[in-house]
């Protein structure tokens, strides 16, 4: 609850390295995202070359934190692979927020940044890393040690809570 609770996006960071084995971590918690059928329809794609994290704002006008992170996850999703049509942008979702909850507990700031369903992000960003037709890109998370601190935000609102019915 802790890292949930006190999540916040972070868009400024220091320049030092994030190690493999976090890494790793945070791609386990992403593959560790419920999605329907259980079937996985997710691709990962770590970026830490400078130069391509240097390109992506021309592409995403809101991305531009990569100037400065050490490095990005691109989440894509594969369609092919879905037993239930349609349910690839909820299982991409829920393993892009996996790893923003990953990120704050292991102390690193990070924001997640929609590149679907922008078809002109989606084709200069498949272009940019090479990626296949078939595959999709969904999100790009910026990570990095922050160089920021924000307090948690309380965004519990009784107002929003029905019970069996509106």
């Amino acid at each position: 609850m802790k890292a949930i609770l006190e999540r916040r996006s972070i868009r400024k960071y220091t320049d030092q390295q994030v190690p493999p084995e976090i890494v790793k971590e945070l791609l386990e918690a992403a593959m560790s995202a419920p999605s329907a059928g259980n079937s996985q329809p997710w691709h990962f794609i770590i970026i830490t070359d400078r130069k391509i994290l240097d390109e992506i704002p021309a592409i995403h006008e809101y991305s531009k934190m990569l100037k400065e992170a050490p490095l990005a996850i691109m989440v894509c999703g594969d369609e092919s692979v879905e037993k239930y049509k349609g349910y690839w942008v909820q299982d991409c979702s829920a393993a892009t927020e996996n790893i923003l909850i990953a990120i704050q507990e292991k102390g690193l700031g990070g924001v997640w940044l929609g590149v679907y369903p922008k078809q002109d992000r989606i084709a200069a960003l498949r272009k940019l890393l090479g990626i296949p037709e078939s595959i999709i890109p969904f999100s790009i998370v910026s990570i990095g040690y922050p160089a920021e601190q924000k307090p948690p935000a309380n965004r519990f609102d009784i107002n929003k809570i029905h019970t069996n019915k509106w």
